[in-house]
């Protein structure tokens, strides 16, 4: 099943291809949010088909359509282009492709971020350093390339150390199983699987560098400026949809069934991804993440990897190209040239019950 991990190669050679233009920055009523499967993201479609989508639309007088997407990059191409007006992605996603591609965009919520789901896994080695001279399978320029160079760095090497084979996501554990793969980095629910073979030993997971790898829902800045209800209804959705979907009820074991029948799993299997996976459902909890010093921290490992893999785009100097936006009015990189922007405004007014 596609998921938001899904390799960024392809895309990045079409990115230069495409005539970059935001959605229409203007105050309108009709707006369109892309999302595509991912455990943390699935209350979006459960909040579209259960009518919580509609009740924060009306409640702000617009029209709200929320399109699932099965191809994870496809949905941050099309929103890229200006065909969508917000869009779940990761932090390192949204720095290389729409920031990377002169579309501004901030990110409204931060909703979760990997505490597990992403692992590195040896056959017949269990301590991490036996990586040293191994090919390593894992999808080229995903968050798991991203997951190896900081599980190598916290054992003093790189990725001069190992040779990286790409290898497709649906391919991984049939993969795993052959003589020829010795090493490799994935996530769920391809980790649980392999993890269950007898010669596998997960040696590092994202629960490692925990809030690194961070699922957001991003909006275009300009359009944000002018329709901020549109950010208040967004924010109104998640936090209507995750407080039924943690609560221990039979509501919130419905939601969580249904989520999990949604993404090709049942509600054991969802429960287990949430399980490795640290969502945010209070807004305090959220908005305290989000203005930590921590995050700076964390993108600094972020754009240095993807200036280092040729991510920030073929001008690119420096990670400094591209400026990113913190709470508080600190700016990494270029102020001129800002392009990615966490703002704690929606998640604030969550939690002061203002939305």
């Amino acid at each position: 099943m596609p998921t938001r991990r899904s390799t960024l190669i392809a895309t990045l050679a079409a990115l230069g291809a495409l005539a970059f233009s935001p959605a229409q920055a203007e105050a309108k009523k009709d707006f369109k949010v892309a999302w595509s499967i991912y455990a943390g993201w699935m209350p979006w479609g459960y909040a579209a088909d259960h009518g919580i989508v509609q009740k924060w639309a009306d409640k702000y007088g617009l029209k709200i359509e929320v399109t699932q997407f099965n191809d994870y990059v496809e949905s941050i191409n099309q929103y890229t282009a200006g065909a969508y007006d917000a869009v779940t992605l990761t932090n390192m996603d949204g720095l290389s492709i729409p920031a990377a591609g002169g579309v501004d965009t901030t990110a409204v919520i931060v909703g979760d971020f990997s505490n597990g789901n992403d692992a590195v896994i040896l056959k017949d080695k269990s301590d991490l350093a036996d990586i040293k001279g191994m090919n390593v399978n894992l999808v080229e320029f995903s968050v798991s390339h991203y997951l190896l160079a900081r599980a190598l760095e916290s054992v003093g090497m790189s990725e001069r150390d190992v040779k990286v084979v790409n290898t497709a996501d649906p391919d991984m554990v049939g993969a795993f199983q052959t003589p020829d793969v010795t090493a490799m980095v994935t996530w769920n629910p391809m980790v649980e699987e392999i993890s269950a073979l007898p010669d596998a030993h997960k040696v590092f997971d994202s629960s490692q560098i925990p809030g690194e790898i961070i699922d957001l829902m991003v909006g275009n800045t300009e359009v944000l400026k002018d329709n901020p209800d549109f950010g208040k209804a967004l924010a109104g959705i998640w936090y209507d949809t995750v407080t039924t979907m943690a609560s221990d009820t039979p509501e919130g074991a419905e939601a969580r069934a249904a989520m999990g029948a949604a993404s090709g799993t049942d509600q054991a299997g969802f429960e287990r991804q949430l399980a490795a996976t640290k969502l945010f459902v209070a807004p305090a909890d959220a908005l305290a993440f989000t203005t930590s010093p921590d995050l700076e921290k964390t993108m600094e490992h972020v754009r240095t990897f993807l200036f280092d893999k040729g991510l920030l785009g073929a001008g690119a100097a420096s990670a400094d190209a591209i400026g990113i936006a913190l709470p508080g009015g600190k700016v990494m990189g270029d102020a001129a040239n800002v392009k990615f922007r966490f703002d704690e405004t929606w998640m604030k007014a969550a939690a002061d019950g203002a939305l």
